[in-house]
């Protein structure tokens, strides 16, 4: 059996301990990126590769989290049926 947990929390993206890491290949677009971090108050490093393709992965991800997902409520089996017949869900709908 495969073991899921193995104890050690993921740390935050942008923090102290886990910081973004982005690859340009300017400096004009390295001071570009380094005011978007500063702005959000983001722990990053930079590297500067001109031979390299730019990789801004990390600072995409930070800046389109996803957003929380909210569950509907189920109609529990002995509460009235939402289509308005007046009898419970499991004689009803719940068929």
């Amino acid at each position: 059996m495969k073991k899921i947990f193995d104890g050690k929390k993921t740390v935050k993206l942008g923090t102290e301990k886990n910081p973004a890491v982005v690859h340009v290949k300017t400096k004009k677009r390295m001071k570009e990126v380094a005011k978007i971090f500063e702005e959000n108050a983001w722990k990053y490093r930079i590297d500067l590769e001109q031979d390299k393709p730019e990789d801004i992965t990390d600072l995409e991800i930070l800046l389109n989290r996803p957003e929380p997902k909210e569950v509907e409520k189920k109609v529990g089996r002995n509460e009235p049926c939402p289509c308005g017949s007046g009898k419970k869900y499991k004689k009803c709908c719940g068929r």
